[in-house]
């Protein structure tokens, strides 16, 4: 019963408000870009069972899962714009940030790398779907600079949903990540956040 419970209530907060930027419609035949570190992975799970790869199912189109387990910010910038060049893709979905809150990079840092990603998302006129991650407190909140950067970038948000699935023991494998149904939560409010924002 709780993980039924649990997915209403990360439905809910992944559910786009009305002044939610809008999409493009991907379609099936759309290519999401999935950028980040060990949570884009999916590590904690088996094969096939990280987000990108059960969001793919939902919505029918190519995920490309470019997670690097370990990756921060930094690294991260660096990477992601050859992979814009090289995969062309519709949708970029950026979650990263984890490894520099645990390693207690200052926040400035790490805006300001998460900053620059977005401006050459942008100067591709590629879409973010930004998902904030949680500071490293004994009750998560999300990094409040996640709210800032999606507001300037004009980019879709989810503020929340990871915040939730991290804080339900019965969705993770470990104190960092997630396990196979909380990827799968993880997923399912992606995709219905991209369902609102008019991608399918």
């Amino acid at each position: 019963m709780l993980p039924r419970v649990a997915l209403s209530f990360l439905l809910l907060l992944g559910l786009s408000a009305c002044s939610d930027p809008s999409l493009p419609y991907l379609g099936p035949d759309g290519r999401i870009l999935a950028f980040g570190d060990s949570l884009t992975v999916g590590k904690g799970a088996a094969r096939d069972e990280d987000y990108p790869a059960q969001l793919a199912k939902l919505c029918g189109c190519e995920v490309v899962n470019a997670g690097i387990s370990g990756e921060q910010t930094a690294e991260g910038r660096k990477r992601l714009p050859a992979l814009l060049d090289e995969m062309q893709p519709d949708l970029l979905i950026l979650l990263e940030g984890g490894n520099d809150i645990l390693r207690g990079v200052p926040s400035q840092q790490i805006q300001d790398n998460l900053q620059q990603m977005l401006l050459d998302a942008q100067s591709m006129a590629v879409p973010v779907l930004l998902i904030a991650v949680p500071q490293k407190q004994v009750l998560l909140q999300s990094a409040p600079f996640y709210k800032t950067l999606a507001k300037q970038h004009d980019s879709l948000l989810m503020d929340d949903v990871l915040r939730g699935l991290l804080s339900s023991p019965a969705l993770k494998s470990d104190a960092v990540h997630l396990n196979a149904a909380g990827y799968q939560q993880l997923a399912t409010a992606i995709y219905h956040k991209l369902k609102e924002a008019g991608a399918f």
